[in-house]
């Protein structure tokens, strides 16, 4: 570590592991070398060899790939390249979600906002018929629903087709990624009336404000629908009192 003078700021850096230099390799491997899902990686004892690493460091790089959702590890067949990173971080984000407050209602239903109102004038400029045909049909569902975690399902698959309208695959995989959390988020306080007749009317006057191309219309349904339901969530200071 070097010092220059007394505002200067040491920057410590350590050197990587063992076992992340194993599992850099080894991504480094997949990808120089053209390999594809399906793939099979060689095996632990040709990674020892190729890496003059120890088979405890080569396992634990394996283990981590396999936690990241790049490697399915099996008996008899060996490491073969997969890709579940995607799903590992739904898993991820559904676990660090286990309970909502209405601060985090706020957050999420706040995000989503910035995402499905604010984009209004995006959304206009490329959706179409199609477009509104399909959001109809999956409102339409709402009406022969059985169950709550029925109706929660088509609800966010009403918004998950209603973003799809921004064409940004990366908006796409965020609201996939948030499903665990929208999907409380809207059974809470829900009932099946309450979807059969007022999630359904309120998907149907965003429906009917994008036809029209009304503006105003369209953001004060949607924020509307949005933050309906905020009461249903428990206070934090309520919490710690």
């Amino acid at each position: 570590m070097k010092v220059d003078g007394p505002d200067s700021i040491a920057v410590i850096r350590t050197a990587p592991s063992a076992v992340d230099v194993i599992v850099a390799n080894i991504r480094n491997l997949i990808s120089d070398g053209g390999l594809r899902v399906g793939d099979s990686l060689p095996t632990e004892r040709e990674l020892c060899e190729r890496f003059q690493a120890s088979r405890n460091t080569v396992r634990e790089a394996m283990r981590i790939l396999k936690a990241y959702g790049m490697v399915t590890v099996r008996p008899k067949v060996g490491a073969t390249i997969i890709d579940d990173r995607m799903e590992r971080v739904f898993d991820l984000f559904s676990f660090n979600t286990l309970e909502i407050s209405r601060k985090s209602f706020t957050d999420i239903q706040g995000f989503r906002s910035l995402i499905e109102v604010v984009s209004v004038d995006h959304i206009f400029d490329n959706v179409g018929p199609e477009d509104t045909a399909a959001l109809r049909e999956i409102n339409g569902r709402l009406r022969h629903v059985h169950t709550i975690p029925e109706a929660s399902e088509i609800d966010f698959q009403f918004h998950l087709r209603l973003i799809s309208v921004l064409n940004n695959r990366a908006v796409h995989d965020v609201y996939r990624m948030m499903k665990p959390v929208i999907i409380r988020i809207i059974e809470k306080g829900k009932s099946r009336q309450d979807f059969a007749e007022g999630t359904y009317s309120q998907h149907l006057a965003i429906i009917e404000a994008i036809e029209a191309r009304n503006r105003i219309s369209y953001q004060y349904a949607l924020q509307f629908h949005l933050q309906l339901g905020f009461n249903n969530f428990d206070d934090p200071g309520e919490e710690s009192a």
